[in-house]
Order: C-alpha cells, then structure tokens, then sequence
C-alpha cells in the first residue's frame, strides 16, 4: 500500500479531477458545501480499503474499535480469497490487497454511503460523517496528528462532522454525489497501490490470464516501492499540487470564487 497522506491526497485529487472536468453534468453542478461535503468523503474513503490491513492507518485510527473492526475484515478478506482464488493464484492468506481493493467494495461502498445519507433519520449519519471525517484528518493531516493524539484527531473530525452534517441536504442532487465521491477515493486508493510493487487485484472476480485475483499493475520499472524515495519526494507532491489544482478550478466553478479567471485555459 502507499502511505497514508499519499492516498488521502489521491482521493482529494480524484474527487477534484472528476468534478471539474464533469462541467454540464450533474456532477460537475454541485454547490460549494455539497463539493467540500464530497471532498472530505473521497479523502476519508481513499484510506478506506486498507481497513483489512491491522496496521494501516485506517485500522488505528479509532483505537480499538477500528483494530477489531480491522481484524474482523482480515479474516472475512481471506476466507473469499481462499475460496475463490484458483490454481493460478498466489498462495497467500488473502487478508490485505484482497476483497477491499476491488471494484465490488468501491461499488458496495457507494451504494452504502447513498442509502445512509438518503435515508438516515438518526444516529447512521453522524457514525458515517465522523468516520470518514476521522480518516480525512487521519491521512491528510498525518504529520500533525501522530497515533497519539487522538484528542486532536476526535476534536478536528468533530467539527468537520458538524460542518458535513449541515451541508448534507438528502433531497438535493448534492447528497447522490456523496456515494459516488465514496467509490472516486476507493478507486483511487486502488490505481495507488497498483503502481507498487504487489499490485492490486481491482477487477476481481473476472478471470485475467487464468487467475480471479490478478494484481493489475504497470510493467515492473514503473512501480515504486511503498513509503520510498520515488513515492515521498516525486508521486506525495505531484499529487498534492493537482489536488490542490483542480480543486481550485472546480470550486471556482461551483462558486465562482476566482471570477474572471480561467484555470483550465483550454475549456
């Protein structure tokens, strides 16, 4: 897997991306609370997938609760891979890079995320905010907040849990873009880690070169090694400046916040 700030910065940049080059569709409409509510939610599910993984930063993010959670979802992960793995297929557990890193989880996770915001009436949406609010901080401010400080993580996710929660209106076009900001930050966490060194098995369960579990990766020159030189000093950046790009051109549309100026010159 990559770092942690590298997929939360990832899923900032997906979301971003995808939302300012949608102009004329009903994504690329959202109003300036109904983006940043997407932002937040692509950040935190952009660590999502590594919940399978006991320490990810996903897993200790939550203490206790997350490491059971964690360890619940290890084992569920490698009885499906055990099972469906063929002949072909590494041997491995399956624990971590199986289940959550396919385009199954992303689209389960979209659908989950649409239905709680939709329908929620009580407690099921503040959880779903603050989890995915906890991540956000947990990856994106990784440096600021250690494993140890929890205060400063819970403090930080509550009030971005508050905000998200007063800009959420579940009868407005703005709440069906949350599932899909869900599923952008899975997707990008998946093309992450497919350009380490191990893959990543994002088209399961269809069958490449015989195996159900292939790990869909570039050629070998172009893959990095995690939380290495090339991924700190080269990959962490770059994707930090298009985050922070696109989300300028994508919120200058949804608020004309730089009116007059034109980030995209070519539009």
């Amino acid at each position: 897997m990559a770092t942690g700030p590298t997929h939360a910065m990832s899923g900032l940049a997906g979301w971003a991306a995808a939302t300012a080059l949608a102009e004329g569709t009903a994504l690329g409409s959202l109003s300036v609370k109904g983006w940043l509510v997407g932002a937040v939610l692509a950040a935190g599910a952009a660590l999502l997938p590594d919940l399978d993984h006991p320490e990810s930063t996903v897993s200790t993010t939550f203490g206790p609760v997350s490491a059971a959670a964690s360890k619940m979802l290890n084992w569920f992960s490698s009885v499906v891979y055990k099972a469906t793995r063929t002949n072909r297929d590494s041997k491995r557990e399956g624990g971590h890079r199986g289940l959550t890193h396919t385009l199954v989880f992303a689209l389960g996770a979209a659908v989950v995320t649409t239905a709680i915001i939709q329908t929620s009436k009580s407690w099921a949406l503040p959880v779903l905010m603050f989890f995915f609010c906890g991540l956000a901080v947990r990856g994106i401010l990784h440096k600021w907040c250690p494993r140890n400080d929890a205060l400063w993580i819970t403090g930080t996710s509550l009030v971005l849990t508050y905000a998200c929660l007063k800009w959420t209106d579940p009868t407005s076009p703005d709440a069906a873009a949350c599932g899909v900001a869900v599923a952008i930050g899975c997707v990008a966490h998946y093309l992450g880690d497919a350009i380490t060194e191990q893959g990543c098995p994002i088209l399961w369960p269809v069958p490449i070169a015989w195996k159900t579990w292939y790990p869909v990766a570039p050629p070998k020159i172009m893959r990095m090694r995690t939380g290495g030189r090339v991924e700190m000093a080269i990959v962490g950046p770059l994707i930090t400046a298009v985050a922070v790009w696109m989300s300028a051109v994508a919120l200058q549309r949804a608020g004309n916040v730089l009116p007059g100026i034109d980030l995209i010159p070519w539009t």
